[in-house]
């Protein structure tokens, strides 16, 4: 059965690609989310049918997903002990979590449906007020649209994103748990503020938000430069997440070390194009 972007996208309520007062109306308010608190949130902009293409897609790969249990810092750097012990580079935390890579879905599925349906690309970059010479599709093959899947017990400890921009589809919530909590722009490109990431480490800053999301929900989130996590999940029905990513450069892919933390394997694009990244943030 082929798939199609009005069946899966609540095109009534977010008409992502007809210009008029109803976009620039949804336009606004993300992007006076985002000012306000680092992250934009449209509520039910998949359908329910669309919700449940996504997770038959999702429960279809998910054996797919590269699973791995490892202690990690927010940087997915190795333990430099030169550093203080409270440098938040010296913090480490159990991490445990499955990512099912992006060539594991279909063009013709239903998460590149809502990812290559018309118009969505921009209008994600006009919700994050990019030019559109600072805004392109992550060109990494195993990480442009992914799943999170997660079940009990597991969560994902802070960390930052590789990719500038994220976009994510709640799919499906565990029992209880998953909590997505985050410290809005807490760095920048030209200076990492140690001290500001480890008072979030070490549960002191009031910088910290939490957000509870709804299957069909769609999150707009600077991740690269917001420090983040995802709380612990408890009872048997798994934590899908979808993942649509962006960046500030042409052909920007993950780093070899972070791609094989995260999906196991690496591509020869991921040596061919190392230490290309056009900032020179630690990850």
């Amino acid at each position: 059965m082929k798939l199609f972007a009005n069946d899966l996208i609540d095109l009534e309520t977010y008409p992502i690609s007809t210009p008029g007062p109803a976009r620039d109306a949804i336009l606004a308010d993300a992007r006076e989310a985002l000012d306000r608190r680092g992250c934009a949130v449209l509520k039910g902009f998949l359908t329910p049918a669309g919700i449940a293409a996504a997770v038959a897609e999702a429960d279809g790969v998910a054996d797919k997903g590269h699973r791995s249990y490892s202690r990690t810092n927010a940087y997915f750097t190795a333990e430099d002990f030169s550093l203080p012990e409270s440098d938040p580079r010296r913090r480490f935390f159990d991490r445990s979590n499955a990512f099912v890579p992006a060539d594991n879905f279909r063009p013709a599925g239903a998460l590149r449906t809502v990812f290559d349906c018309d118009g969505f690309d921009d209008f994600i970059r006009e919700c994050l007020r990019e030019s559109p010479d600072r805004f392109f599709r992550y060109a990494d093959p195993l990480a442009d649209v992914i799943v999170n899947a997660a079940g009990e017990g597991n969560g994902f400890p802070w960390h930052f994103d590789t990719n500038n921009f994220t976009v994510t589809l709640a799919l499906q919530n565990a029992d209880r748990g998953g909590t997505f909590e985050y410290a809005p722009m807490i760095r920048d490109s030209l200076d990492e503020h140690f001290e500001d990431v480890a008072r979030v480490l070490d549960g002191t800053s009031d910088r910290v938000v939490s957000l509870e999301l709804q299957p069909g929900d769609l999150q707009l989130f600077k991740g690269r430069y917001s420090l983040h996590r995802v709380a612990p999940l408890e009872g048997p029905t798994p934590r899908y997440v979808a993942i649509f990513s962006y960046v500030d450069a042409p052909g920007m892919v993950g780093s070899v070390e972070r791609t094989r933390q995260l999906y196991g394997r690496t591509l020869p694009v991921h040596h061919e194009r190392a230490g290309q990244r056009a900032d020179s943030l630690i990850d």
